[in-house]
């Protein structure tokens, strides 16, 4: 059974003007989204920036409203909530289920607060004891692998990878179900970035997580995820194992997103094309496959009807019409 269920999800930013403020169009940053997490499963979530995947996240998270759509969340078997109509009332006691992992350990911790303090901030909301929350704190410091002393530090005194650690801990304090981390390594140095990626691997098999894993660079999406669902004005273009969207990927989309992750060989970098022109605007979508205007494959049909995910004998899930004839080149 799935932990999470996506199901027509949209966000829709509203555009005013004139005196009245009166509303003259939408900017669709997530429209019709569907896509679900199973347990234990880590899924995903890749584009480029502007593309609506953070706004996925956020709405899952209920840091947003959503416009349109439901976001059905299972804590425990047999247990499906739909947390889109919720109040903030009723998803309080939902939150400690589904914990972030923000994109910036520096803006994310709070420089007056000394590292126990900040990782036991999420026990104290929910009321647990001081000596329980003492206690569960040197626990976490040691699941990431940071010295006990660390906790009567402050922020400043770590590097970047270790906030994020600290972060990391914050998160797990409540042992939640899901986990969404919001591009967790993109600022950090590549050394850095592979041993954030371990730690987070090893949590997932030692708790038994599922986490939704934001982020635009394929390159490390590889190595943490098990499915990718790939993003592009607002909608999931393609969904498919890991595995097999890097090596035969089913949207030119896709494709485009895999020709930017650096090769070591040079034969390797000019084997797949890289699309011209700019991202579409969400805010005034292009008819038909918001795509058309960059594909090298458009065919007329393209440029007036909007393709549909749909499951192709592959197992890919793929929004393109030339879905089943192309034969597009993945990483090796």
């Amino acid at each position: 059974m799935s932990i999470l269920q996506v199901k027509g999800l949209s966000k829709h930013y509203p555009i005013q003007a004139g005196f009245l403020r009166r509303e003259i169009g939408r900017v669709r940053a997530a429209d019709d989204v569907n896509f679900s997490i199973a347990r234990g499963e880590t899924l995903a979530l890749v584009g480029e920036s502007g593309c609506g995947k953070t706004t996925v996240a956020r709405c899952i998270l209920r840091a947003q409203q959503p416009t349109a759509g439901s976001i059905l969340f299972s804590p425990e078997e047999g247990q499906s909530i739909d947390l889109a109509p919720l109040s903030r009332r009723a998803l309080r006691p939902l939150r400690r289920h589904i914990q972030l992992i923000f994109q910036d350990p520096y803006a994310s911790l709070n420089p007056r607060m000394m590292v126990g303090d900040i990782i036991a901030e999420p026990l104290l909301i929910a009321g647990v004891p001081l000596k329980e929350r003492q206690a569960r704190v040197l626990e976490l410091l040691d699941l990431v692998g940071l010295p006990m002393a660390a906790r009567t530090r402050f922020p400043h005194a770590f590097s970047g990878g270790q906030r994020q650690r600290i972060g990391i801990a914050r998160a797990l304090a409540l042992q939640p179900k899901l986990i969404v981390a919001d591009e967790p390594v993109s600022a950090l140095d590549v050394s850095v970035q592979a041993q954030i990626i371990n730690l987070l691997l090893d949590l997932q098999d030692r708790l038994g997580l599922s986490m939704l894993f934001v982020a635009h660079d394929l390159g490390v999406v590889r190595h943490v995820s098990d499915r990718v669902a790939v993003m592009y004005v607002g909608r999931i273009v393609e969904v498919a194992p890991t595995t097999a969207l890097y090596a035969t990927p089913k949207h030119p989309y896709t494709q485009a997103l895999l020709a930017a992750v650096p090769k070591a060989d040079p034969a390797l970098r000019d084997a797949i094309f890289a699309p011209a022109g700019e991202v579409a605007d969400p805010a005034k979508p292009p008819p038909g496959c918001a795509f058309h205007p960059r594909c090298p494959f458009v065919i007329d049909r393209c440029r007036v009807e909007r393709p549909e995910l749909t499951e192709l004998p592959s197992g890919h899930l793929s929004a393109c019409h030339r879905a089943r004839e192309l034969t597009l080149t993945g990483v090796p």
